[in-house]
């Protein structure tokens, strides 16, 4: 019987002359190199008309902005006379003027405690959500959604009316229901701390609703079975938050977060409405405000222009960490 060598000595077998050679396991295939993924092109080619329309829309805009923000544009050419290029010059004077970092730094905090509070109220909003009766919830629904329906001009305008000086009725509450007569005639948008409070209020209620219902519907993918057995080893509410809801749902909870501080960096209905009705401009403008006020209103869009594109390259950046923490997530 012929045999093959494999480096192992062959067996004896009690047939005469014959050898048992033991069987050779089969070789694994070569992994390629470079595996294509399923699908092939496809979702490449699926993307192009959505790529096409989006560079459309934003892509020139953009392209655009970034001209414009390089050269001195004011209202002469507005109406026909040629720009000049100026570069980066736009740039320099808005990195080196103060006015610039006031309003930048006023936005930052201002979004921060938006934001913050926003998760916190919309997070607790939900878990209520979860936990009411069906027809208590069904109300509570219906009242969130119209205060997300609502226009932001709209509902600035209705809040406007509620702090006004002479006729709103928080001032009328806490002078005739609390005895709080320092608030008689108090005006709330002259201050600028609480300017921001009313407009904080604002932007929270209709920010709410949107966190409290996208976390509702994470809640109702949590297995139920293991909070159960959490609260059977002793866990308590916020330990099970903490512990099991909170890693089930920190997608959602990052993207919710990332959103909301894309909006309410930028913000510019509630601020600019509440300006009008009687804050003072030079004390409560933030990012958004301040872009109109210097191009549209001042007449200089090469300037600003060259701050909305900071504004971008900020909110791009906290896009670009949305982006990495989503694919280690997808890594993991």
């Amino acid at each position: 019987m012929t045999t093959t060598d494999t480096g192992v000595p062959p067996a004896v077998s009690a047939v005469d002359g014959e050898r048992i050679v033991a069987p050779q396991p089969d070789e694994p295939p070569k992994r390629r190199r470079f595996s294509r993924r399923a699908g092939g092109l496809t979702p490449y080619a699926l993307l192009v008309p959505a790529s096409i329309v989006l560079a459309a829309i934003v892509g020139w805009p953009l392209i655009q902005l970034l001209i414009t923000s390089m050269q001195e544009f004011g209202r002469a050419q507005v109406f026909g006379a040629p720009p000049s290029w100026v570069w980066f010059e736009n740039y320099v004077d808005v990195l080196t003027d103060s006015t610039f970092y006031e309003v930048l730094g006023r936005s930052l905090v201002f979004a921060a405690v938006c934001v913050v509070s926003t998760m916190v109220l919309g997070t607790l909003m939900a878990l209520l959500l979860q936990r009411l009766p069906k027809g208590f919830r069904l109300l509570l629904s219906i009242g969130m959604l119209l205060a997300w329906a609502m226009p932001p001009l709209s509902a600035t305008i209705v809040w406007g009316w509620m702090f006004d000086t002479d006729y709103g009725i928080i001032n009328s509450v806490l002078v005739n229901g609390f005895g709080l007569e320092e608030f008689r005639q108090h005006s709330w948008l002259i201050d600028p701390l609480s300017f921001f409070l009313v407009a904080g209020i604002i932007i929270i209620w209709g920010a709410v609703p949107f966190v409290a219902f996208t976390l509702y519907a994470g809640l109702t993918q949590v297995p139920e079975e293991v909070l159960e057995a959490a609260q059977l080893d002793g866990a308590g509410a916020f330990k099970r938050f903490r512990l099991i809801t909170f890693p089930y749902l920190k997608p959602i909870f990052l993207i919710t977060t990332i959103l909301q501080i894309i909006w309410d960096l930028k913000v510019f209905t509630q601020i600019f409405a509440l300006q009008d009705i009687g804050g003072i401009r030079a004390l409560t403008n933030t990012l958004g405000v301040y872009i109109y006020q210097v191009s549209i209103a001042g007449g200089d869009f090469g300037t600003g222009g060259a701050i909305a594109v900071i504004t971008a390259i900020i909110l791009m950046t906290v896009s670009l960490y949305y982006v990495r923490q989503t694919i280690k997530e997808e890594e993991l």
